[in-house]
């Protein structure tokens, strides 16, 4: 009978994984909050950096072999700065600023990558051997160039291309560690938005240089009054210019990014698009060259299915769940997880109970803004859920712990201690303004968590549910309408919480973060 099992599954098998060879990519090619990115191919391995402004650790470094599927290798910082800003302190925070656009490049041997941020006020610069295990040196200099590119040239010179608008160019010396002595700044495109127009909203900025066949080529985000998202490219002879501009792409508001080639001389623009509360999520788009110049897309517009190899899906490699057990030589935290601004080391544990993070108090906060160690990971489309089980026997009075979607409008779900009574409570920040949208009684000591996210179609809602034998789910509170604001700069995150209002030392055990793509129906 075996034989005869083996006969007929093994077609099966094959001609399912011919099926998967055979399908084609989809756009976006991640659907979750991977914004400002840049991209190198070092052989046949791409590499890419990204923006996760105040998180940490930061500056995020993903590989991928063919440009679809990407996975986590590292953070270029664990700590970008420790003001009282980056750590919580003093009634002060960073959201929506912290580290932006980076620029990765790779240069005789050496791998560079370069952020800038108001929040410390310089401009930030990582270099490694070793992309992938590190260790990388950090140098920072002021002032802090905005959305600037790296670029070396033939000739040895380094330079910082940036601005908004009115884009400049400043040289570095060779070891990259500040400005070159000697040099001003030079504008190299007066008004770089004019090829979209005299009507517009956004200045051009993003900036991303690249030389190819002997030409420079700078890329540019604009957005026009009344429009969209639209990417600029410029070009020149030489880098001091003069520079030519012209309208490379507009459609869906996919815009800003640059170039990559593959091995076997493919060209796409990789770029991003606004989606609402999940962030900004990257898309490819095939690059052609004509008269020397790149044109992108199909027809002018960004196509739907691509021919690179099918995504087999953003979980475990940029989202993934966690049982929080750890054999000997395990990494404390998976990469996946970022700590919302520096966290207070001290105050989190993995060893004070196996199998468990343990968050304990060590303030008291008067918002949830304001509390130290929320642990964040991605929330992904077109739909997740993420959810916990905590225990909450030793939380004290004024404690509230569990589970959060992290945004501007946020929403959490938790066990509050009021005067020494548990409570399930589920806070809902949609409208703005934080709302105790409902409130039960828990006389148990541990109790389950789900937050479940629909960003289909720019949907951007979110339900809560709350188990006490994490099988039968109870809804509770109000659904959350999420929103993609400012002052956050960020897509939605969940996040596991806990924080002091009223006594300090108290702690919640967190028993496990399970992330699945698909929500109940």
């Amino acid at each position: 009978m075996k034989s005869y099992i083996f006969v007929f599954i093994f077609p099966l098998l094959a001609a399912q994984c011919l099926l998967a060879q055979t399908k084609p990519a989809q756009n976006p090619v991640i659907f979750a909050d991977v914004p400002d990115l840049s991209m190198i191919r070092v052989g046949e391995t791409y590499y890419m950096s990204s923006t996760t402004m105040h998180l940490s650790p930061g500056l995020p470094i993903m590989k991928s072999k063919d440009l679809i599927n990407w996975q986590m290798v590292g953070y270029a910082y664990d700590t970008l700065t420790t003001v009282d800003a980056m750590t919580l302190n003093n009634g002060k925070s960073t959201y929506g600023r912290g580290s932006w656009a980076s620029s990765i490049r790779y240069h005789q041997g050496t791998y560079y990558v370069t952020t800038f941020a108001q929040t410390s006020g310089r401009t930030h610069i990582y270099t490694t051997k070793d992309i992938e295990k590190g260790p990388w040196k950090a140098i920072s200099f002021k002032p802090s160039y905005h959305d600037h590119t790296l670029f070396f040239d033939d000739d040895g010179r380094v330079y910082l291309i940036y601005g908004v608008g009115k884009l400049k160019m400043i040289e570095l010396n060779a070891d990259l560690s500040g400005v070159k002595p000697g040099t001003t700044e030079q504008v190299l495109i007066e008004n770089a938005s004019l090829p979209a127009g005299n009507n517009i909203m956004l200045q051009s900025e993003g900036s991303q240089l690249f030389k190819v066949n002997g030409k420079y080529y700078l890329f540019n985000i604009v957005w026009p009054r009344g429009g969209m998202r639209t990417v600029l490219i410029h070009r020149a002879d030489k880098i001091t210019g003069p520079w030519e501009g012209k309208l490379a792409l507009q459609d869906l508001g996919v815009a800003q990014g640059g170039l990559i080639d593959t091995p076997d001389g493919q060209w796409y623009a990789y770029l991003f698009r606004d989606y609402g509360a999940v962030g900004r999520i990257p898309y490819l788009v095939p690059v052609k060259w004509e008269d020397g110049w790149p044109i992108l897309g199909i027809d002018g517009k960004v196509p739907e299915t691509l021919n690179l190899p099918a995504s087999t899906g953003l979980i475990p490699n940029l989202v993934h769940s966690d049982e929080f057990s750890r054999q000997k030589g395990d990494p404390a935290l998976p990469l996946v997880w970022q700590w919302n601004h520096n966290p207070e080391n001290s105050l989190w544990s993995l060893k004070a109970r196996k199998g468990y993070l343990r968050l304990q108090t060590g303030r008291l906060d008067t918002s949830f803004f304001l509390a130290r160690n929320t642990l964040t990971q991605r929330s992904i489309g077109p739909e997740c859920s993420g959810s916990t089980a905590l225990d909450v026997s030793n939380l004290k009075e004024g404690d509230f712990a569990g589970l959060c979607l992290l945004q501007k409008n946020y929403g959490l779900l938790g066990v509050k201690v009021i005067s020494g009574q548990r409570q399930i409570v589920m806070i809902n920040a949609g409208s703005g303004k934080p709302v105790e949208a409902q409130r039960v009684p828990l006389k148990g000591n541990k109790v389950y968590f789900k937050a479940e996210c629909n960003f289909r179609d720019k949907k951007d809602v979110a339900n809560f549910f709350y188990s006490l034998d994490g099988k039968s789910w109870n809804p509770i509170g109000e659904q959350l309408k999420m929103s993609y604001t400012l002052p956050h700069f960020m897509g939605y995150r969940f996040g596991l919480f806990n924080y002091a209002t009223q006594q300090v030392g108290g702690y919640a055990d967190f028993d496990y973060f399970h992330i699945e793509d698909k929500i109940s129906k």
